[in-house]
């Protein structure tokens, strides 16, 4: 669990510290929430200001449906923010599930 966290700061830092089309993607202000799936954990909270700011884990799968969620297992939320696996491979694979709102996804896909 306390990697899978370190991997969400980490990527939260690298949002934060990018530039053009992807600081532009990450700049919205929505609810956020990444089931880890092997694990069986829920990190809560936001994206705002280009940033991941986690507010809760909780046990099991997120009880409220957040604006934004991610599901993958902890090993391949460590590989993508190593970058040792391509979130776009990844995704279209199913290995990892991203579900947003249509205008959302558009905004998200220049993080892919």
């Amino acid at each position: 669990m306390a990697e899978c966290r370190s991997a969400l700061d980490k990527l939260s830092d690298s949002l934060a510290e990018a530039d053009g089309g992807v600081r532009s993607a990450a700049a919205l202000d929505r609810s956020l929430s990444c089931h880890i799936k092997d694990l069986d954990i829920t990190f809560t909270g936001r994206l705002a200001d280009g940033r991941i700011q986690v507010l809760d884990t909780i046990e099991g799968p997120p009880r409220e449906k957040a604006e934004i969620r991610l599901a993958m297992t902890g090993d391949d939320l460590v590989a993508m923010v190593d970058g040792d696996l391509n979130f776009a491979k990844a995704w279209g694979s199913g290995r990892v599930r991203l579900e947003a709102g249509f205008r959302d996804l558009l905004r998200l896909r220049s993080l892919l």
